[in-house]
């Protein structure tokens, strides 16, 4: 019983971390029809940034809150200097232009730090909790509280705001949302800010529990990728349960079968989900977007 809920908790934490990655997916998603495989990058980013702003001497709360506020404007630039002026291209063109975002990111990053792993101090200390014969890091409970509470503004932001609501009429028909006055210029900028600070809170938070260095990025956007799909593309809550079951599933399988195959098993339930239903769990009956 200790060892199984050993590996509950460890699926749960880093299930938070890609129920994170995915709902900076859903937030632009839910502004255009862009899946941004930048996502990854933003995550490394708040982490690198926040060990080496902590290094040369700031508290670490206002090194994370740099971190934050950084990654925000470099996805601001992103959707500024790289999609907004190729607005019109197919949706797979704008797809590969993330990627070769995601690349850039890599490498600048690489350049301006270094290439080694990193951490920063936990933000409780690192004394493990017993609960039920397993332990648990007090860093793990805040980015599983991280996550939960990312999804719930989320999910009050798209359903009880004006704000939120223009982002989803901006998604569904942009020519129809700029007719009603909806700035969806604006609208897409925002998107971006968002999804960049929600990546760089998950770096923030996962950092001193798993490390950091430039090369993270790629493996977290697939993950988180991933569980955004198995949720239902551009659903918050659908994030959030794809998140945490992605989690879960690797933990179970590197705990019962291998390490190794743990990724390869989680992306073979993932497929059998989808061929299943292709809207993933939370989805709409009919989706056109990609």
């Amino acid at each position: 019983m200790s060892e199984l809920m050993q590996f509950l908790f460890s699926g749960v934490t880093v299930g938070a971390v890609y129920a994170l990655v995915a709902l900076g997916f859903t937030i632009i998603y839910n502004a255009s029809d862009v899946v941004n495989f930048a996502q990854g990058e933003f995550v490394m980013l708040g982490g690198m940034i926040t060990v080496f702003a902590h290094a040369a001497g700031l508290p670490l709360p206002l090194a994370a809150v740099l971190a934050i506020v950084v990654t925000g404007v470099i996805g601001v630039a992103l959707n500024k200097l790289a999609i907004e002026p190729a607005r019109g291209a197919p949706v797979v063109s704008l797809i590969i232009i993330t990627i070769g975002a995601a690349i850039f990111i890599k490498g600048v990053t690489k350049l301006v730090f270094d290439k080694q792993l990193h951490r920063f101090p936990a933000f409780s200390g690192d004394t493990p909790i017993q609960i039920m014969g397993a332990t648990i890091l007090p860093q793990s409970l805040w980015v599983i509280a991280g996550a939960v509470a990312v999804f719930i503004g989320l999910f009050l932001f798209f359903t009880r705001t004006l704000t939120g609501r223009a982002v989803l009429a901006t998604s569904n028909n942009r020519l129809a949302a700029q007719l009603v006055g909806i700035n969806t210029k604006w609208v897409m900028t925002l998107a971006f800010s968002l999804s960049a600070a929600i990546g760089a809170l998950a770096g923030v938070l996962v950092t001193p529990i798993t490390l950091t260095s430039y090369d993270v990025g790629i493996a977290l956007a697939l993950k988180g990728f991933a569980a955004a799909m198995l949720g239902g593309m551009g659903n918050p809550k659908g994030a959030l349960v794809g998140g945490i079951l992605l989690g879960l599933l690797e933990a179970l399988t590197a705990g019962y079968i291998s390490s190794q195959y743990k990724d390869a098993a989680a992306f073979i339930v993932i497929l059998a989900v989808l061929f299943v239903m292709p809207q993933g769990l939370f989805g709409s009956k009919s989706m056109d977007r990609v």
